[in-house]
């Protein structure tokens, strides 16, 4: 081989990776995060676990990926350890689809439907199809596809491109000398293991083999332990994603080493064995593209066969290499919410949205409570109730960062429009809930010194704030709800609220100025009900900004600081009608 035949190898490695990856992404962003729902819920036992893995893993096209996810969530408590262990077996099933369509590659013959079979006539269309796609598209999810089509098309090419590279040195004793040593099935085990360990990925080092076959130097003997070793090396993924994780997450890369490490060793024993009784005649035959797919998906199946039965063994196993701690133990009945948010889905944005949209939600929910709780203060105020709505408070300000930071995270991922979008709209929303909370802090301050300086508001202007109070409990209820339930039906009824709310606040400002000034009202209590009613008008402002949110999500030609200006017609009529229905609703009653 000369420098160019090097150059050709090494540029047809390259496109292979790439294309590798590009599909891969592709196929994962398409998915939107349904695979991983999936695996969240339907594992309920062994056999079902085995088929979901090696679906999924066939669909994303990686069980270093799909084991990744289940590392995170065996971390974030989503998935006991049990549950993990039969879609590890599964995902290394259907990470061989990989090697028989690259086994196509091999196909020979004159009959125009079977040249039609090979990459290299077909691939040429599918990267036309992607490539037209990827110009003409406007979805996300045509851009998605058409991330398929070309991945895939430059995997087929990089393969072609590395098969013709070799293909000289099948007349290079050299060469095939050096490949000829791998059949030492140590040696073989070690060399497969350090592939795979490097380029983290079994499917592609698998195929690197396949590419390799193409020079006659591997016999069947041969490749047998190096894909042996291609599967252990698949380990290192796992084990690296592991790091810095809790004692459930590395007990579940342990059990992917354990499975593949022992699977490996049984059939390997197994095969010399029967092939030293039986004498196996195809054991010293060459091998090619389809001949190592098949020993690839023969083994993972006999693997996953043999061990099914053993799911609890390898479980102990994990437990015996990581013992459980007496901190993990005490901490055992605490479930610590934020370890959803784990940074292994962040190569998965749809499903890691999902947890965000998921915490979001809970964090509105405990928005509504601590604005009730906070408002309740002022009919019957306690120390134990105000150090609540502090305790709520904080517990907000947690949500909010940690909410922040990750969603920051994900925003510089490779996300789909819509994905886009669903980041931007949890980063404003998140906010406009930690303010809510804010304003309950407000509110429980002020009805702490109302309660030490032993003020009470008039019968008049006690009545006045239970009105404005009310409103505001049912449009903080109506945006909650919107967003918790994705209901822009109910979004749309917030803003009528949020503009009688706004005359609400100057009326009252209006009648205390008249008590006042009749000697009804101190100033000391006149700037206590102004406090009160500065927040209840915040408050509003912000469920206002999260129905806006909900509405430009179905429609993002609405303008969010000028959207009550810009309705018209059928709208505008509706608009005005809730706002009649409001105002009749929440009136203070007669003059001052």
């Amino acid at each position: 081989m000369d420098i160019f035949g090097f150059l050709s190898l090494i540029g047809g490695l390259a496109l292979f990776l790439y294309g590798m990856h590009v599909m891969g992404g592709g196929l994962e962003k398409l998915s939107g995060g349904k695979l991983e729902r999936i695996l969240e819920k339907l594992t309920s036992n062994p056999l079902k676990a085995v088929l979901l893995g090696a679906g999924v893993t066939a669909v994303i096209q990686s069980s270093s990926a799909t084991t990744v996810m289940l590392v995170g969530f065996v971390n974030s408590g989503i998935m006991k350890l049990s549950q993990a262990i039969g879609i590890i077996m599964g995902a290394n099933i259907g990470t061989t689809l990989t090697s028989w369509l690259l086994s196509l590659t091999g196909i020979e013959g004159g009959n125009f439907f079977v040249r039609m079979l090979k990459p290299s006539s077909f691939s040429p269309i599918l990267a036309l199809l992607g490539i037209i796609l990827l110009m003409g598209a406007k979805s996300s999810r045509k851009k998605d596809i058409s991330e398929i089509l070309l991945g895939f098309a430059v995997l087929m090419f990089g393969m072609e491109t590395m098969s013709g590279a070799v293909k000289p040195l099948a007349d290079v004793p050299e060469f095939t000398g050096i490949l000829t040593k791998f059949s030492n099935p140590l040696l073989g085990i070690l060399v497969g293991a350090l592939l795979t360990a490097v380029i983290q990925s079994s499917s592609a080092s698998v195929g690197i083999l396949q590419a390799l076959s193409v020079t006659g130097a591997f016999t069947y003997g041969s490749v047998i332990p190096i894909i042996m070793g291609q599967n252990i090396g698949t380990c290192v993924t796992a084990m690296i994603s592991a790091v810095g994780a809790n004692k459930g997450a590395r007990r579940t890369a342990f059990v992917h080493l354990y499975f593949n490490v022992i699977g490996s060793v049984v059939f390997l024993a197994a095969y010399s064995i029967a092939d030293t009784i039986f004498q196996f005649g195809f054991t010293g035959e060459r091998v090619g593209a389809a001949g190592i797919a098949a020993i690839h998906s023969v083994f993972n199946i006999f693997a996953t066969l043999v061990l099914l039965p053993f799911t609890k063994g390898l479980e102990k196993l994990a437990y015996l290499t990581i013992p459980v701690s007496e901190e993990e133990l005490k901490s055992s009945g605490r479930e610590d919410e934020f370890k959803v948010l784990d940074e292994r889905f962040l190569s998965t944005p749809g499903y890691a949205i999902e947890q965000c949209i998921a915490l979001a939600k809970k964090m509105a929910e405990l928005s509504e409570t601590v604005i009730q709780e906070a408002i309740g203060l002022f009919d019957n105020f306690s120390v134990q109730q105000a150090e609540l709505v502090q305790e709520q408070e904080d517990m907000l300000d947690k949500y909010e960062d940690k909410l922040s930071a990750y969603l920051t995270r994900l925003s510089s991922q490779d996300l789909t429009e819509k994905d886009g979008q669903n980041v931007s709209v949890l980063l404003q929303s998140i906010s406009d809930l930690e303010r809510i909370g804010d304003h309950a802090l407000n509110l429980m301050e002020i009805a702490g010194s109302m309660k030490k300086k032993e003020l009470e508001f008039s019968r008049k202007a006690k009545h006045e704030m239970e009105v404005f109070g009310g409103a505001v409990k049912d449009i903080l209820n109506r945006s909650i709800q919107a967003f918790i339930h994705n209901d822009t039906k109910l979004a749309l009824t917030v803003e009528p609220l949020e503009e009688v709310i706004d005359n609400l606040n100057k009326e009252v400002k209006k009648h205390h100025i008249k008590r006042l000034k009749k000697g009804k009202c101190t100033i000391e209590l006149g700037l206590a009900l102004s406090d009160i009613a500065v927040n209840y008008e915040r408050v509003a402002d912000h469920c206002s900004n999260l129905a806006v949110y909900m509405i430009q999500m179905e429609d993002n030609t609405v303008e969010a600081h000028d959207y009550v200006n810009n309705l018209s017609g059928t709208t505008r009529m509706r608009f005005e009608e809730m706002q009649e229905f409001f105002h009749s609703k929440y009136q203070l009653g007669g003059k001052e």
